[in-house]
Formats: C-alpha cells, sequence, structure tokens
C-alpha cells in the first residue's frame, strides 16, 4: 500500500463409550478447516501490538477451525511533508510518542516510544520484507514469530527495527541467518513479496490496521477492524462457520505458553487465563517454580521471561 493518510483511534483499537460387542470405524483425522482468516498488520502498529493478547488466545484455542494467513499492509512507506496521521496529530516521527504512549497505557502492553525521537524508524517497509522472506524460505510460524520479537523490540526496548543490524539480530535469534534473509529481503524479489501483500490486502478492502477477515468456502465473510475484545473474534467465527456453539481447545499450560513465547506480558497472561491483574503473581507463582521464569516490570506492567 501507498502512503496514504492514517487514522488511529484508540478507542476502536484501530474444546459414548462403545459397548464391547460393537465394531466401528474411528476417525482420528481433524475436520477440515473451511475457514481462512486473513490478519493485516504492520510490524510499527501499536494497536496491532495491542491486540497480540487476544490474538493469541483466538488461535490458540480457535484456530483447528481455521487456516491463518498473515499479510503485510504497508503502514509507513516514508515519513513526507505533509501529515502522515492527522486526526492524531502526527506529521513527523516525534509526534508518534505520545499516541504510543497513550495506546500503550490503555490496552496495557507497554509501550516506551522514545526511539521515536532518538533513533525513528523512517519506513515499515523494512522489517515487513524481512518478514515476507522468513514466510517463504521458512515456515509462517517462525516468521509470525520474528513478528512478535520486532514488536517487542521496537515498542518496548526502543530498538530501530528497521536498522540493517537490528533486523539481523532479531532473525539470528531464532537460529536463522540474519544476514542472509536481511539481504535477500533488500533484493528486488524482497520488495516483490510485499507488493503481493498490499494486492492482497487491497482486494480484501483494507484500509486500516488491525483487521481481520474470516472467510467460507463460498468466499462469504465477516471483517473485524481494530483490536476487539476476545469474544467478539468467537461469535465472528460462530457466524462465518454458521455455527450455534464451537469447541476451544484448552489453554496451553503456562509453561507451555512461555516456553513457545520466551516473554510474557501480564496483560498476555490475564486474557489467556481469564485473570485479573491482581491475581497474576499469585497464578505464575502457582504455575511455575522458581527456576522456570524470572519476573521483571517495565513501565509500571510486570512480565515473565524463560531464565
Amino acid at each position: 500500500m501507498k502512503n496514504h493518510p492514517m487514522v488511529c483511534d484508540l478507542e476502536t483499537g484501530v474444546c459414548g463409550v462403545a459397548s464391547e460387542e460393537e465394531l466401528g470405524i474411528i476417525d482420528f483425522n481433524q475436520p477440515k478447516k473451511s475457514i481462512e482468516v486473513y490478519y493485516v498488520t504492520d510490524p510499527i502498529c501499536s494497536h496491532c501490538w495491542a491486540l497480540e493478547p487476544v490474538l493469541r488466545r483466538f488461535i490458540e484455542q480457535y484456530g483447528h477451525y481455521f487456516n491463518f494467513h498473515t499479510i503485510m499492509g504497508g503502514l509507513l512507506e516514508k515519513w513526507g511533508d505533509g501529515p502522515v496521521d492527522p486526526a492524531n496529530g502526527i506529521s513527523g516521527p516525534a509526534d508518534v510518542v505520545g499516541h504510543w504512549r497513550e495506546v500503550g497505557e490503555y490496552y496495557r502492553m507497554p509501550i516506551d516510544g522514545t526511539v521515536m525521537m532518538n533513533n525513528p524508524v523512517q519506513s515499515s517497509y523494512p522489517p515487513s520484507r524481512v518478514f515476507k522472506v522468513i514466510q517463504k524460505n521458512q515456515h509462517d510460524a517462525i516468521a509470525f514469530e520474528y513478528l512478535r520479537r520486532a514488536r517487542e523490540a521496537l515498542f518496548v526496548f526502543n530498538q530501530n527495527i528497521a536498522d540493517t543490524s537490528v533486523m539481523i539480530d532479531i532473525v539470528n535469534k531464532l537460529e536463522l541467518d540474519g544476514v542472509a534473509i536481511v539481504n535477500e529481503s533488500e533484493q528486488t524479489s524482497g520488495q516483490q513479496l510485499l507488493n503481493e501483500d498490499f494486492d492482497l490486502a487491497r482486494n480484501l478492502g483494507v484500509r486500516g490496521f488491525p483487521t481481520i477477515i474470516m472467510m467460507n468456502e463460498d468466499n462469504k465473510g465477516l471483517k473485524i477492524v481494530g483490536g476487539r475484545p476476545f469474544v467478539n473474534y468467537v461469535e465472528g467465527l460462530k457466524q462465518v462457520l454458521n455455527f450455534e456453539e464451537l469447541q476451544p481447545k484448552q489453554q496451553p499450560s503456562l509453561l507451555s505458553l512461555l516456553g513457545k513465547e520466551k516473554l510474557l506480558f501480564s496483560k498476555e497472561i490475564e486474557v489467556m487465563y481469564d485473570l485479573e491483574k491482581s491475581e497474576v503473581i499469585s497464578y505464575v507463582k502457582k504455575e511455575l517454580s522458581s527456576d522456570q521464569y524470572e519476573m521483571k516490570e517495565i513501565l509500571g506492567e510486570c512480565y515473565i521471561t524463560t531464565k
């Protein structure tokens, strides 16, 4: 997508027993996934960062109903002379700081933002291209992990995720060849991969991020724009499947989740396990032994990491 004006709205957040004489055939195959879910996003989208707790639980508990596709939307090609987000008074990188902090405080997914004053991201295209190269050469799950690590680096730890050395370091930590992948992303083929996503997002009618589109076999579906409560996505999936009830999978154990994610903020634990903020620390201590995690705090929010 080209550099169209952006509008971010804080409020909308643009799981019978046979008798012995019976003989039956048992089918252990998973039901066919007839729903395609498209998640249109961008590495520097603050509302996408805020959506992560809800999106993670939705995929963990209901992902057996759908095929999940992450699409890069192209939030910022470059900073220009005019306003990028007039509604929030954003014309240059420094203007982003206040808006990001507001989003972080509202949704309780920490955002510092001072990187946009000290070493600002000039374009979201470089990390988006790296995502596409990983997605093409490796696996969707690894690309999705890269996106998560990039957002942690940007929003929480104030790193410029469009900087070559930062991108290489993030990819290396995924046990991939950071230099090779970043170099490939900077070739014409890297931008071509990104353009394919832009075309798909445009054809899906996406104009803001995050947008989630659920589509059935008849190419009819539902569009959810902005960050919404968990129940909205479950109800949307019911509607698209035309099911009265769904069978969610059990939430993963905290140990399993932390082992996969490596870092979890309080809000993410609250959403996954239906906890109040005041219950998180005691829950963590109950579920994990002291040698399995470290608890830290940043910007007034606690988080846990693997040791």
